[in-house]
């Protein structure tokens, strides 16, 4: 058996960031209690917790009947072996190794931030991937690293400044994130990009600070009202504190503080730049350059077609997302109307601010130096994103761009058409990335005699 839904691995699940209350059990407590419910046969209290993608695409019924299918295969059940969480970009996803009488079986279960299941998949039972090792382009004995909390009016967020050895003043950036509820290495399944950047670029001499996400740490309480959050609470209001914190720090030089965001976060860069003279560049790591619900679109019809899924199961997710594409764009958009979106719920407020936002116009107007930087296997913000980046700003004298074809969306290399699995593997952001930007932060904006 095979249970899926897109929404439970896709990236781009914007405001996947409703944190569980403390009286809520944990994740790994509600997955052991998934188990035990599928153990019992109570499928229908397995399919009521379901988000709304999954509900559209598995009816009532089909659960009970996969697993009944695999009873005779896995044998009795025996017990519950451990269960261990994880959160990728948004998603508590908990591994709950069980114990059958002909074998060890993994089941995966996500959970949206609404704690609703956003995903379910049995799968025979699998070595946990190796923690995080450092890159071997990052020299640990060449920086040093401490915590400093980032502190925006009533949020404060746990980070960390990871300072170069000798030679301050430094070159300082602030590493931004893409959607999601992330932490501050922007986890992904086995991958931390922004701890790789971190260290990697700490070795060749600039300092960089990351912080946890706001969502992460607030959830629902992120801003006053959810029906009022914008792009403003969920990413630039912090982006911008957080330049203004590194920028009073004794070891960085305040003139040069760039701003570094991925996906959602490099989209979000040109408006996060703007009216922010503190900021002395912007580098954009997959940053798409067309509206997100667009770009969600095609991510779900390219998984569509990847997943495996029955083509009735697919043909629900692809209706969802254009169901929502369409509300959002709708002339009649509300701020206050509530948009199912990948199984989170939105509000029109959300997509009535950046409907008037376009990123490659807002880079037209800056006059610092901007970086952009595409992998050429990235199937959540694609090469034809890149496309329209450069065909209006590669004239630009202060712009460079960068394409590497064998990475993916968190600038890992591989092969192959890229997939979410591909993430749950341990990989680190190419070196080849991490000397482009670090020799692009150290020259950008410099007049020939600095």
């Amino acid at each position: 058996m095979r249970i899926s839904a897109l929404a439970g691995i896709l990236l781009l699940t914007l405001l996947g960031a409703l944190a569980q209350q403390p009286a809520k059990p944990s994740p790994e407590e509600a997955a052991q209690k998934i188990v035990r419910l599928l153990v019992a046969g109570q499928f229908a209290k397995v399919e009521a917790q379901y988000d709304a993608t999954m509900a559209s695409a598995l009816p009532p019924g089909k659960l009970g009947a996969g697993w009944s299918g695999l009873l005779p295969q896995f044998g009795p059940f025996e017990s519950i072996v451990e269960a261990k969480a994880h959160r990728t970009q948004g998603l508590d996803v908990v591994i709950v190794v069980c114990k059958f009488h002909n074998s060890v079986v993994d089941a995966v279960i996500a959970f949206d931030p609404d704690g609703k299941i956003a995903g379910l998949n049995l799968r025979p039972h699998q070595d946990p991937p190796p923690p995080w090792a450092p890159p071997a382009y990052a020299k640990p004995d060449s920086f040093s690293e401490r915590p400093l909390p980032l502190i925006n009016g009533k949020f404060e967020l746990p980070g960390t400044l990871t300072l170069p050895k000798g030679g301050a003043p430094f070159s300082a950036v602030v590493l931004v994130h893409g959607s999601g509820a992330n932490d501050q290495d922007e986890t992904a399944g086995a991958t931390k990009p922004f701890k790789d950047l971190a260290w990697g670029l700490a070795t060749r001499g600039i300092a960089v600070y990351r912080y946890t996400k706001r969502t992460r740490k607030y959830g629902a309480d992120s801003s006053d009202d959810p029906a009022t959050f914008t792009v403003d609470d969920e990413t630039i209001s912090d982006a911008r504190a957080a330049i203004a914190r590194i920028a009073h720090e004794t070891d960085i030089n305040p003139a040069r503080v760039f701003l570094l965001g991925h996906s959602l976060g490099g989209y979000l860069a040109p408006r996060t730049a703007s009216g922010d003279p503190q900021i002395a560049g912007i580098v954009i790591l997959a940053g798409n350059a067309r509206p997100v619900e667009q770009l969600v679109l095609e991510q779900v019809r390219y998984m569509a077609s990847a997943d495996g899924a029955s083509g009735e199961e697919n043909q629900k997710l692809i209706a969802a997302a254009e169901q929502a594409a369409q509300k959002i764009e709708s002339p009649s958009l509300k701020p206050a109307d509530a948009i199912p979106f990948l199984g989170s719920k939105t509000y029109g407020s959300y997509w009535l601010d950046l409907r008037g936002y376009d990123p490659i116009h807002s880079a037209l107007q800056l006059k610092i130096p901007i970086l952009i930087l595409q992998g050429g296997r990235d199937y959540q913000v694609t090469p034809a994103d890149f496309d329209a980046w450069r065909a209006a700003l590669d004239a630009r004298a202060n712009v460079t761009l960068r394409f590497y074809a064998d990475l993916n969306h968190l600038f890992v290399s591989g092969s192959g058409p890229s997939t979410p699995q591909e993430y749950e593997k341990p990989g680190h952001v190419a070196e080849s990335v991490v000397a482009d930007i670090s020799a692009w932060l150290l020259s950008a904006g410099k007049s020939p005699n600095q």
